[in-house]
C-alpha cells in the first residue's frame, strides 16, 4: 500500500510575508507540486497570517481542482476567532469546500502545533462544528496523539480520520526512546484502523525518518511542509516532491 503526499506550503507563504508582493507566488509552487506527483496541499491559515493568508486559501482551493484525483486539505484550530480579515476557519473551509478539514488545537501564541485534542475536555465544543462540516461533505480529520482512550472518543464523535502528531517521533528518532514511541505509534494506528478510522500523519517528517515511520502499515496520507520546503532549497521543489514521493509509495 502507498500512501499519499500532501505537501504543505505554509513555509514557502512565510517566505513570502517576509517582502511585500507575491514572491515565491504560491500558485506556481502549488503547481510545480501537484505536477511532480503530490496528491495534494495542505495549508493551515491562523489569525495572526504568519504564513497562509485567507487569499490563498481560495486561489490553492482553485489550483487543486484543476488536478483531478489530487486533495486539498485545509489544517486549523476550529476555537480560533476571527481577527481582522482572518474570518475565522469554518468561514474559509464553507466557501471553499476543502476535500479534507484537519482540526488541530493549537493556539495563537504557538510557534507551530506540538500536541493533540484532549478530547475529554473538547468533544462538547467540537460536535456543533462536526455538524456542519459533515453537512457540507467535508471529510474531517481530528490531530491526535498516539493515546487509544483518545483515539476512542474520536471514533465515537463520528469522524472520518486522525492525524497522529509525530513531533515526539521525529524528535527522539535513531534512539532507543524513538524505538520504543514507533511502536507506540504503531500500536495507535493499528488501534485506529479496527475501530474504522483512516490514519494521517505529520509533524516534523523527513527524508530521514519517513521510511522508518511508514514501516507502520496502513497510513493513509502524511503532509509534509517545513522539511520539504529545506530540501527543496537544496535540491529544489520537483526533486524534493519526488524523493517524497519514492519513500510514499513503497511505503508497507
Amino acid at each position: 500500500m502507498s500512501t499519499a503526499l500532501s505537501v504543505n506550503l505554509n513555509k514557502v507563504a512565510l517566505i513570502r510575508n517576509s517582502r511585500e508582493g507575491h514572491f515565491p507566488d504560491l500558485v506556481e509552487f502549488g503547481t510545480l507540486c501537484l505536477d511532480a506527483g503530490a496528491q495534494g496541499l495542505t495549508v493551515h491559515p491562523r489569525p495572526d497570517q504568519r504564513h497562509i493568508r485567507p487569499a490563498d486559501v481560495f486561489t490553492l482551493a482553485k489550483l487543486v481542482k484543476q488536478f483531478p484525483g489530487c486533495e486539498f486539505n485545509i489544517e486549523g484550530n476550529p476555537f480560533a476567532a476571527p481577527l481582522a480579515d482572518y474570518p475565522g476557519l469554518l468561514s474559509l473551509v464553507e466557501q471553499t469546500q476543502p476535500d479534507q478539514c484537519t482540526l488541530v488545537p493549537d493556539s495563537n501564541d504557538q510557534l507551530t502545533s506540538d500536541h493533540g485534542f484532549d478530547l475529554n475536555r473538547d468533544s462538547e465544543k467540537l460536535k456543533p462544528i462536526l455538524a456542519k462540516l459533515k453537512t457540507w461533505g467535508v471529510r474531517v480529520s481530528l490531530f491526535m496523539d498516539p493515546d487509544r482512550e483518545q483515539i476512542a472518543r474520536a471514533r465515537d464523535l463520528g469522524v472520518e480520520r486522525i492525524e497522529l502528531y509525530t513531533g515526539p517521533y521525529a524528535e527522539h528518532f535513531g534512539t532507543n526512546r524513538g524505538s520504543e514511541l514507533l511502536d507506540e505509534y504503531r500500536s495507535a494506528a493499528h488501534y485506529a484502523q479496527e475501530i474504522g478510522l483512516a490514519v494521517n500523519a505529520g509533524h516534523d517528517l523527513n527524508l530521514e525518518n519517513l521510511p522508518e515511520f511508514l514501516t507502520i502499515e496502513g497510513i493513509a496520507e502524511v503532509s509534509i511542509g517545513h522539511a520539504l520546503t529545506v530540501d527543496a532549497l537544496r535540491m529544489g521543489m520537483t526533486p524534493a516532491v519526488a524523493r517524497y514521493l519514492s519513500i510514499c509509495q513503497h511505503s508497507r
